[in-house]
């Protein structure tokens, strides 16, 4: 199957160069031109790479970026007409894989989303898969089977769960899960962990039909548990 790449820029004549170029290479290519249209398109056809321009309408690549980083590892080239310092460390400080700036040659971004395909495919080894008896967990691909049957989880139900499997038997407070998977220090309702734990059991049951990986502590928080399984 071709690697699928999403353009997001709201320039039409680039956008269109760009796919000419990519779809010549063999690449399956999609298109957005916002950042609010580029995040729904990211969630519904998971493409393999995006480039991503900064200066769109609506939410900007810097914004976009910054939630699809949260939300996924899919590697990013940003492409934009900044092309100061300061800019290029901040795309890479958000989490971006390549800058390129325009004006740009074609034929050195096809280049640049190839280097970047192949570091991501050199990455996806084995260490990245974290395994017990019945259960694998692919960190790269953020993808959960259960005696080889694939369990759809959200971007936050996949951290949380990866987050009490890294550690089987240690019990975690809700403060805890909520500062290790949300990345802050949050100040509203702690049941945001209780609901989202719910989830993944209700998920694993229908799913698999054994959804007691998760085990409360009751009074102190939650922990992880094969008991047996």
């Amino acid at each position: 199957m071709n690697n699928k790449v999403l353009i997001a820029d709201d320039d039409d004549r680039i956008r269109e160069i760009v796919r000419l170029y990519l779809e010549a290479e063999g690449f399956e290519v999609y298109q957005a031109e916002d950042g609010n249209k580029t995040l729904e398109m990211v969630r519904k056809d998971n493409p393999d790479l995006v480039i991503l321009d900064l200066m769109m309408p609506g939410l900007d690549g810097w914004t976009v970026c910054k939630i699809l980083r949260k939300e996924t590892k899919i590697p990013i080239i940003m492409l934009t007409a900044k092309g100061e310092e300061n800019d290029r460390v901040l795309g890479f400080d958000l989490g971006a894989d390549d800058y390129v700036v325009k004006p740009f040659s074609p034929r050195e971004l096809s280049a640049r989303v190839k280097a970047v395909l192949r570091r991501l495919e050199g990455d996806q080894s084995k260490e990245h898969i974290l395994s017990y008896p019945g259960l694998k967990i692919n960190q790269m691909t953020r993808e959960v089977e259960v005696n080889g049957i694939n369990v759809k989880l959200t971007a936050k139900e996949f951290d949380l769960f990866l987050c009490l499997a890294k550690n089987p038997g240690r019990i975690y407070s809700r403060d805890q899960l909520l500062n290790m998977v949300w990345e802050y220090d949050y100040c509203g309702d702690s049941r945001t962990v209780d609901t989202h734990v719910n989830r993944l059991r209700s998920k694993f049951e229908s799913q698999v039909g054994y959804s007691d990986f998760i085990q409360t502590a009751r009074g102190v928080g939650y922990k992880f548990e094969l008991n047996g399984h």
